[in-house]
C-alpha cells in the first residue's frame, strides 16, 4: 500500500521540487545582482511551498 500512498503524495512531492527550483533561482538571481527577480521568485517559491503543506496537511487529514 506504501505505492498508493507515494501516488496520493505525488503532486505533493513536484511541489516541493518546484518551489526548491525556484528558490535556486532566487539565490543566483540575487548574487548576480537582480533583486527585483530575486524578491519575486522568493514569493513564488513560498506560495508554491505553502500550497504544498496545505495540500500535504489536507491529504494527511483523510
Amino acid at each position: 500500500m506504501v505505492f498508493i500512498e507515494v501516488t496520493k503524495m505525488l503532486h505533493v512531492y513536484i511541489r516541493v521540487i518546484i518551489s526548491f527550483i525556484w528558490l535556486v533561482t532566487a539565490i543566483i538571481s540575487g548574487i548576480s545582482g537582480k533583486l527585483q527577480n530575486a524578491a519575486l521568485y522568493v514569493v513564488l517559491a513560498g506560495l508554491i511551498l505553502y500550497s504544498a503543506y496545505a495540500a500535504w496537511k489536507k491529504e494527511k487529514g483523510d
